[in-house]
């Protein structure tokens, strides 16, 4: 005879037991906070900028009663979503700068993923001499923020439409404003920029595939290029399609190299034209084309999901640490040398050689000749200027001290709180592994890798700038706390993924022992999860201090006189005409990231993974 399931109603008691119980477990309370924490950072910024972009603004209500006389403040509304998409800016405010967006995007995969692939396949399966150090240089123009190499180019090309001359103008050659800005100046860029993606994501793909799949096709009499064809791409494939998406959805929502080559021509994207609106107003309109980039991000990334179920079975087939047999390369070994060594000339010596000796140029473009060389951009005052400028050399200029302070400050708190919150998702995520509240991590966390840094800060902006719940959410806008707070849960990806893997490390039978011993949850998180999770807690940390440090998408907006970090202040500089200065602070980052990188490997942070 069937037992019948016997249901308990709900009373106040049963509920009591109920709430009891979850409250006195501290794992069950770790786990309430943690999505608490993260529905109240990640899901209700985001809905609070999607009914901004529904709701009449005080500023905007005159504009807004002259087609909806009964209009309130606060009250229901289309007309920002009208107004961008069917207004009579619509094909210069949208349609315009989405196109160039999805163009740049485009054709930076179309560059950056096929140069990533072939690099990783040079350096992880053929015999090309001297591989260990190529493979650590071909990451190192990825760790040069991708402002920078704006920075770079503009050294190099720019022409007589900036007011001062680059090194080629210098030259006597005569460079073209479609050369010098616009598109194709930022697709090259964000190529030079976004090919380690790729080459990050194939060379981890077959490093993990037995080479001896390729060897059966040789004893079979199959030539290399039809191994490669039949056996090698198949299997790298899904990892191709990850760095197609993860580069176009990146590339999409790129703001300071489209600002920087793109603006001075008028050539916008949907990134620029965003902060336009947001800084500029109407505001809400903005937020809409906010709310169109992240869907687009999201379309794409989960499009990629799809494409790649079934697919990525095959990623390790052979199993992970399988032997891999280097292939001969025979009489292609030098043109192939000589190929990556043009590509690293031209993506990282070249650039970075220019940029450092246009800070030392009295005027930019007027070649190298002592005449023309100065030190005044790094040491020089105002009295002994050699031309007319109203700042004091970078290292004397009390703007580059505050702005290297906030720097210090921004990068030290935030990736701080960042990896011990990165700790901590990263336990409940592993310990939660199947479970709804693990996944539920997962994919809240996930959300704003979804987001380009200019759709995320704008998501804070709105949620922010007032005050909301009668004060009990304060207006944060234009304050160091509210760039602090973007910073962490922008990163909260990257945390949460060191963090799961350090977890990961950690058996859970240590906690299962010391608990049958009697050890309660703090006394074995305590004895046991946080001394072995110190290793991992630093290298998280060392990941987000490089990556908050070179950030400018992400904090373009929030910006002011008392918050300015040296990427912005480059970035000012730059917009302002003067080139040197900029260059200089441009310089002062990448040392700054390179001292740091050299600190972050040495604790065996593996930065280009995290990136």
């Amino acid at each position: 005879m069937k037992k019948r399931n016997v249901h308990h109603p709900l009373t106040k008691t049963r509920l009591k037991n109920e709430f009891l119980n979850v409250v006195k477990n501290p794992f069950n309370m770790i786990v309430a906070v943690t999505l608490i924490i993260l529905f109240c950072l990640i899901v209700i910024p985001l809905l609070q900028m999607v009914a901004t972009t529904f709701t009449v603004a005080k500023s905007e209500l005159p504009r807004i009663r002259r087609g909806n006389p009964a209009a309130e403040v606060g009250s229901f509304t289309l007309y920002y979503w009208k107004y961008l998409m069917t207004g009579k800016l619509a094909a210069a405010t949208l349609w315009g700068p989405l196109k160039n967006s999805l163009v740049c995007g485009f054709f930076t995969v179309l560059i950056s993923v096929p140069l990533g692939a072939v690099l990783a396949w040079l350096i992880v399966r053929s015999d090309l001499p001297g591989k260990k150090l190529i493979g650590m240089l071909v990451v190192i123009p990825y760790m040069i923020p991708s402002w920078c190499k704006s920075m770079c180019w503009l050294a190099i090309f720019r022409n007589k439409t900036s007011g001062s001359l680059g090194f080629l103008e210098g030259l006597g050659l005569s460079i073209p404003d479609w050369l010098a800005y616009g598109p194709i100046a930022i697709v090259l860029c964000m190529s030079l920029h976004y090919y380690a993606f790729s080459y990050i994501q194939v060379s981890s793909a077959l490093r993990s595939i037995n080479s001896e799949l390729e060897e059966m096709g040789e004893i079979c009499g199959a030539g290399k290029v039809q191994i490669l064809k039949s056996i090698t791409l198949p299997l790298v494939l899904p990892s191709i399609l990850s760095a197609v998406v993860m580069t176009l959805s990146k590339s999409i929502g790129t703001y300071g190299v489209a600002a920087n080559l793109g603006s001075r021509i008028g050539y916008f994207t949907l990134a620029t034209k965003m902060k336009q609106f947001i800084n500029g107003g109407p505001q809400s309109v903005g937020f809409a084309m906010s709310i169109i980039l992240i869907c687009l991000a999201a379309f794409i990334i989960f499009s990629n999901q799809r494409l790649v179920g079934v697919r990525k079975s095959y990623a390790t087939i052979g199993g992970k640490g399988g032997r891999s047999n280097e292939m001969k390369l025979g009489g292609a070994k030098i043109p192939l040398m000589g190929f990556i060594v043009i590509f690293l000339f031209f993506a990282m010596v070249a650039p970075m050689f220019v940029l450092v000796m246009e800070t030392f140029q009295v005027t930019t473009g007027a070649g190298y000749g002592l005449k023309n060389l100065t030190t005044y951009y790094w040491v020089g005052t105002t009295e002994n200027a050699p031309v007319y400028i109203n700042y004091n050399g970078v290292l004397r200029n009390p703007e580059f001290g505050k702005a290297f302070w906030n720097t210090i400050r921004l990068t030290a708190i935030g990736s701080t709180i960042t990896a011990l919150c990165g700790q901590f998702l990263g336990y409940v995520a592993t310990r939660g592994r199947g479970k709804w509240y693990g996944n539920l991590t997962d994919q809240l966390v996930f959300v704003p890798y979804l987001m380009s840094g200019v759709a995320f800060s704008s998501m804070y902006i709105a949620m922010f700038s007032r005050p909301r719940l009668g004060g009990i959410i304060p207006t944060l806008y234009g304050t160091f706390t509210l760039i602090v707070l973007t910073s962490v849960v922008k990163h909260f990806p990257f945390a949460s993924k060191s963090g799961t893997a350090n977890m990961m490390q950690i058996s859970t039978e240590l906690e299962e022992a010391a608990d049958i011993n009697g050890a309660n949850f703090w006394q074995r998180m305590g004895k046991i999860v946080l001394p072995l999770a110190k290793n991992g807690f630093i290298s998280g940390f060392m990941l987000t201090f490089i990556s908050i440090a070179k950030e400018l998408d992400l904090i373009i907006m929030m910006m002011d006189k008392r918050t300015t970090t040296l990427s912005y202040l480059a970035f000012i500089y730059s917009q302002d005409g003067y080139a040197q200065m900029s260059d200089a602070i441009s310089v002062c980052v990448l040392l700054f990231i390179l001292v740091c990188y050299v600190i972050a490997n040495a604790f065996g942070a593996d930065i280009g993974k995290a990136w």
